[in-house]
């Protein structure tokens, strides 16, 4: 534990060649040849890491989809990142990731537009500090960190499979989690207690949100491989990044907490490395269902690599789907 902590407060590099300390411009510096007619959906992409992905990733000649619930703060960010790439092109389309309806509305408008979709980065995140329910009455957390992300992926699927198969270039999914999706014990798992609890706490229906984040990329990497298809699906963790995820806990004591853990804070650019990394590096072709951090693979919990675990969940959140769909 001591040895990590101070391989992390150094920035040393690790099997891939970055670490910690690694920009998002960094570690795709090399890539904006092959990156040239690319096509990327990064969900989250109207502030933070979500941001700086979609500025990196355009700057490297990948064509962004952003969607978004404010258009306006949309359209705000494609004039910044056009500002620094002029050639960008960005699309903006309305999302509200909560929202069952929304989405499948949102996907139908995508796919009306005839684009290839070679990379989908699950990157939106929310964090509740009371208990709210979305349009379809599933608790907030766990409606837009998972549940949106799972039901978007599904709904684009075969589009990334179809591109992979006429472009011959792989295609990747990859889903932004975090280091507290250890905090959850097997026994606190339930499907239908993360879709309605009767007792919550907002650090708690986070972390769950967050492992639910790795199993569902475990098990759609599974799928993949089992068709064959040329598409890759991983899981990642950013680091610790003060953004606007905690926009619902400002404060005294999350100000202090910040100021005191600041030598273990990344920047911006530092927290969106990885996701980069995973969307664009050559070093990652070919590798799936796997949990990276600082850009290096790494080990996620036991019940975060439960393969029973990640299909039951697929199973359960597809059902749901069915059912709300069908209302």
């Amino acid at each position: 534990m001591i040895k990590d902590t101070v391989k992390y407060l150094a920035g040393s590099a690790g099997p891939s060649g970055y670490g910690s300390k690694s920009t998002a411009d960094q570690v795709t510096q090399h890539y904006s040849s092959s990156s040239r007619h690319l096509t990327a959906i990064i969900t989250g992409a109207t502030s933070g890491i979500g941001e700086e992905t979609a500025r990196v990733l355009a700057k490297r000649g990948v064509r962004i989809v952003i969607p978004a619930r404010d258009l306006k703060k949309a359209s705000e960010v494609k004039e910044k990142i056009q500002k620094g790439s002029p050639d960008a092109e960005i699309i903006i389309l309305e999302i509200d990731l909560s929202s069952f309806s929304s989405i499948k509305r949102f996907c139908t408008e995508f796919l009306a537009l005839k684009l290839p979709l070679n990379i989908l980065i699950n990157n939106a995140g929310k964090f509740s500090n009371k208990l709210e329910f979305s349009d379809d009455k599933i608790e907030m957390t766990f409606a837009t960190n998972y549940l949106g992300h799972f039901f978007l992926t599904e709904l684009l699927m075969e589009k990334m499979v179809e591109t992979a198969a006429e472009e011959g270039i792989q295609g990747r999914i990859v889903n932004v989690s975090s280091v507290v999706h250890g905090w959850v014990k097997r026994e606190q798992f339930h499907f239908m207690q993360m879709l309605q609890p009767e007792k919550y706490n907002s650090t708690r229906a986070y972390a769950q949100s967050k492992l639910a984040n790795i199993l569902h990329a475990k098990e759609v990497s599974r799928q993949l491989k089992e068709r064959k298809a040329n598409v890759t699906a991983n899981a990642v963790h950013p680091g610790i990044v003060k953004t606007g995820i905690i926009r619902d806990h400002k404060g005294c004591f999350t100000d202090s907490l910040f100021f005191m853990a600041s030598k273990f804070l990344k920047s911006t650019t530092q927290g969106a490395s990885t996701t980069c990394y995973a969307a664009l590096s050559p070093q990652m072709e070919g590798v799936s269902g796997k949990y990276l951090t600082d850009c290096n693979e790494t080990r996620c919990t036991g019940l975060a690599n439960d393969e029973s675990e990640a299909q039951k969940l697929w199973m359960q959140s597809c059902a749901l789907m069915q059912r709300r769909l069908q209302r």
